[in-house]
């Protein structure tokens, strides 16, 4: 049995949603279908759910909703048009919609959730009226119906284990049965959305719930490339790697699934696949637990920018007790986090999200730490780029750190950091952000070609 999720891009057009009709009908397996709100159907247009923000922003602010409103009915409208569907339902869909505007806005802090929840759910409801349609025996299901209950943090829901109980007694429904992603009910029945990636993560906690045997996610790409392809011409589709590569991948830049959004497959052993509405056919890319196939040593490289480092040495460092310990607190103090901290025996880097830090900041910080710490030396260096090379295979094979090094030398890039953790599955090169086109090409074709 599998759950399949599709997102925005799989869902922005009747045309799409032909496409995603013919995927359902293709598998015998495909039991339960977690869908997006309606996506760009170009790159000029707006998603469902950005409509759905300006709606909720001219409501609190007392503008006119109308129109506001009427663009994203049309939206439904025109998917639904090729379709032979109920005619109740574009109706139910209009009066939803009109309905989040006489929801109280003072003292609620559940308002934006039921507004943004709007494009999945009645999404949702077009999608099983579709199916239906189309010869298949499908239905909508409410979230608090199947059992997806949640903690009370609006617009960052976390699944309440008990749901998984809940969410089993599904299990063998006779009907495919069509959930909107990316909200849940908190135990008072509110609605309440989870974070980023919030499809994804239902698509999982579903999948976690039936003990689904796969779950596919489809997007409009044929799976997760090794390389980013803004910056490498058609880079190799990995065919499968760990939840452990994915993880460092998606946290150096990879964008097509969220981390968080793995953990409840992550923590069932459920074999994740992602894979193209648009190429169906095509394998994909499947994350899996562990994998035996380890012949390359590297599956992916990945980059991010926006960081900033904090370079200190002192003479005996290592000598003095709670030396780290001290620094720590010092961030704590500014309630600042930091993202990696590689070390030598008299210097230490402090890698950190740029965002972090205002001038203010920045200067009251180093003033802290150089009338705390005492450094011989004092440095902070910006505008940085994370590049990671990632692979588990590269515990079994000698030298990649140091053809990583020598292909980076070559271009004569230089590297700020290089940390590399226990695990051996990645490692990490701080370099600055106008080379880090250079350097993934560079580690690209070290590995690739």
């Amino acid at each position: 049995m599998k759950v399949i999720k599709f997102g925005g891009s799989s869902l922005a057009s009747a045309e799409q949603v032909n496409k995603v009709i013919q995927i359902i009908k293709d598998d015998a397996q495909r039991r339960f279908v977690v869908v997006s709100a309606p996506g760009k159907r170009s790159a000029e247009d707006r998603k469902v759910t950005d409509l759905l923000i300006d709606l909720y922003q001219a409501r609190t602010t007392n503008q006119e909703t109308t129109a506001i409103i009427e663009a994203i009915y049309q939206r439904f409208v025109e998917i639904a048009a090729p379709f032979s569907i109920k005619d109740d339902v574009l109706s139910d869909i209009l009066t939803s919609l009109h309905d989040l505007v006489t929801l109280p806005i003072e003292n609620n802090p559940y308002f934006l959730d039921a507004v943004l929840s709007a494009g999945e759910n009645n999404n949702a409801k077009l999608i099983a009226s579709i199916c239906q349609a189309s010869g298949i025996q499908a239905r909508y299901i409410n979230p608090k119906e199947l059992g997806i209950i949640v903690t009370n943090e609006p617009q960052n829901a976390h699944i309440l284990a008990k749901s998984y109980k809940k969410i089993y007694n599904w299990r063998h429904s006779e009907e495919i049965l069509i959930i909107p992603g990316f909200f849940g009910y908190t135990e008072e029945g509110q609605i309440c959305t989870f974070s980023r990636g919030g499809s994804d993560i239902t698509g999982a906690i579903v999948a976690r719930g039936l003990r689904a045997d796969t779950y596919e996610n489809f997007t409009d790409v044929n799976g997760i490339y090794a390389a980013h392809p803004g910056y490498i011409h058609e880079p190799e589709t990995i065919t499968e790697l760990t939840y452990r590569e994915m993880r460092e991948l998606a946290y150096a830049g990879f964008s097509v699934f969220h981390e968080e959004a793995l953990m409840p497959c992550f923590q069932a052993s459920i074999p994740v696949v992602i894979k193209n509405t648009n190429n169906p056919t095509h394998p994909g890319t499947q994350i899996v637990t562990e994998r035996t196939n380890l012949d390359k040593p590297v599956v992916g490289i990945s980059s991010d920018e926006g960081f900033t480092m904090i370079y200190l040495s002192k003479y005996l460092m290592n000598k003095e007790v709670g030396f780290t310990l001290r620094i720590l607190e010092i961030f704590r103090d500014f309630n600042l986090n930091y993202e990696h901290m590689p070390s030598g025996i008299d210097d230490l880097s402090i890698i950190l999200r740029s965002d972090q830090l205002t001038e203010a900041i920045e200067e009251e910080l180093l003033r802290k730490i150089a009338y705390e710490i005492n450094p011989d030396e004092l440095r902070i260096t910006h505008d940085l780029s994370l590049v990671v090379v990632v692979g588990e295979g590269m515990k079994q094979r000698v030298g990649s750190m140091a053809e990583s090094t020598a292909a980076l030398a070559r271009k004569n890039i230089n590297l700020e950091m290089i940390n590399q953790g226990s695990s051996e599955v990645s490692f990490m090169f701080g370099i600055h952000k106008e080379r880090e086109k250079d350097a993934i090409r560079s580690l690209y074709y070290t590995f690739f070609e």
